[in-house]
């Protein structure tokens, strides 16, 4: 099986403090991440000064508020994403951000990030697709809230302009996500439809559905993290915690480890235990010589290193070729 990618996504769970973000990366690398991806923005561009809060983000920080005045508190300067980028190289993980914007882009092309994430909330953001698109680099593309029909929008859109790969991510837009509207069999009916490789952007509580993605063909895992749960601001109370991630990346190799290939055969610990498993053909009770071998004086027990139980029929009716003891092996 190809190797999960998972992505430990810090998001804005700096709460707009560098030195928080610095932490939040040492805890992923700690935990066994690939990547540690932060988000990157221009207020302005971002959002206008009348926008609402989404309902989950006025339930989670307690007060209500716009959209730009919640976020002034959350995002990094472009200055602060470059010293992040150094101390991620710095500790052995690698740096990622979702731009929100097209100077963001810009920006962290100029950072020389490998590849892009895209989060649902743009896919049916054209000016920003083709700008993406045109820096040819592979593109991992978040679809909650989508339909089957934008999703193959947007990638028309990459794809006419010249983007790298595309790998789409199963996503339900809630923060936490119910699990009754996860539908994770949609990740599988998007590899089918497209053709792409597929993963699962995580906003359950728990990890049990991003091991579920996993086991079901996950290439890529992302998940929301934090160090702790109680913190202000939006997207804390679903996100893992450490000790919780640390679990999920162990879980999700040894699923690595488990799914193996599509050919059934027995593996080497396997044949090992094939004599002490299964049985063979023996007697029943003392047999002489000459004596025709029927269901009444032969039967089948372990170990299984005589003639095998499946040649029964062709050993009945046949003679004794000499005597047999309880139990021992029948020979023909």
């Amino acid at each position: 099986m190809e190797k999960v990618l998972i992505i430990a996504e810090a998001g804005v769970n700096h709460n707009g403090d560098i030195n928080l973000a610095k932490n939040l990366a040492l805890a992923a690398k700690e935990c066994g991440a690939d990547i540690v991806k932060f988000q990157t923005a221009e207020l302005s561009s971002l959002v206008s000064k009348y926008a609402d809060m989404a309902d989950y983000q006025k339930e989670n920080i307690g007060k209500e508020t716009t959209q730009r005045e919640m976020l002034k508190k959350l995002l990094l300067s472009y200055d602060d994403f470059r010293k992040l980028a150094c101390y991620c190289k710095e500790i052995g993980i690698q740096f990622l951000s979702t731009p929100f914007d097209i100077n963001s882009i810009k920006f962290l092309e100029s950072l020389g990030c490998n590849f892009w994430k895209i989060p649902s909330g743009e896919i049916t953001n054209l000016p920003y697709l083709a700008e993406i698109a045109r820096t040819h680099k592979p593109v991992i593309m978040s679809t909650g809230m989508c339909t089957m029909d934008e999703v193959e929008a947007a990638i028309n859109i990459l794809e006419s302009y010249d983007s790298g790969e595309i790998t789409l991510l199963h996503c339900t837009t809630e923060y936490p996500a119910p699990f009754v509207n996860v539908n994770l069999r949609a990740m599988s009916a998007m590899h089918n439809k497209f053709l792409k490789p597929v993963g699962y952007s995580d906003h359950t509580t728990g990890i049990e559905v991003s091991i579920a993605a996993v086991a079901m063909g996950a290439v890529v895992i992302e998940k929301h993290f934090t160090l702790d749960k109680e913190m202000e601001g939006p997207d804390h109370k679903a996100s893992l915690e450490p000790n919780e991630l640390r679990a999920m990346v162990t879980a999700i190799h040894n699923i690595e480890s488990a799914m193996g290939s599509s050919v059934k055969e027995p593996s080497l610990e396997e044949l090992k235990n094939r004599k002490a498993a299964r049985k063979s053909i023996v007697a029943k009770r003392d047999i002489y010589k000459g004596e025709i071998l029927t269901e009444e004086n032969i039967t089948t027990k372990r170990p299984g290193n005589g003639i095998s139980p499946m040649e029964w029929f062709n050993v009945i009716g046949t003679y004794a070729v000499r005597d047999f003891r309880e139990d021992e092996l029948v020979e023909l």
